[in-house]
């Protein structure tokens, strides 16, 4: 592993950290809507969120479970909404931690590679083209 790629991957650690220390959740609501504050940006697939609070929450619950929705916090604006696969929560990962980040360049944002609501063992990975 480069210097350059540890640099990253503890960048990715810290903004994880960050994540988890600032979502509430309605445990146990079919579309396990989230709550998740970034003090930095992040990305999704064709989309970068500022620094911010968002709202995270599966929007088909009762069929496939498979699209998720990330609006602003008053629900005005979606900021994303795309197709999703199906992911376990890592072997170690905290059950509070609600997001899995991806290195990303020096000056660009990280990308999140999955979702998790607060407690679940499974979560939905982020399709991202090539």
């Amino acid at each position: 592993m480069t210097k350059s790629t540890r640099i990253a991957a503890a960048v990715g650690v810290l903004f994880v950290g960050i994540a988890v220390a600032s979502t509430s959740a309605w445990i146990g609501s079919p579309n396990r809507t989230t709550y998740i504050t970034f003090n930095q940006a992040v990305a999704l697939p064709n989309v970068e969120l500022a620094a911010g609070t968002y709202i995270f929450e599966v929007a088909n619950p009762d069929t496939s479970a498979n699209v998720v929705r990330v609006m602003s916090p008053d629900r005005l604006k979606v900021h994303f909404q795309g197709f999703t696969n199906a992911t376990t929560r890592p072997n170690g990962m905290p059950a509070d931690a609600v997001v899995s980040l991806g290195e990303a360049a020096r000056g660009t944002a990280p990308r999140i590679n999955a979702w998790y609501a607060v407690g679940a063992d499974d979560g939905r990975q982020f399709i991202y083209g090539k």
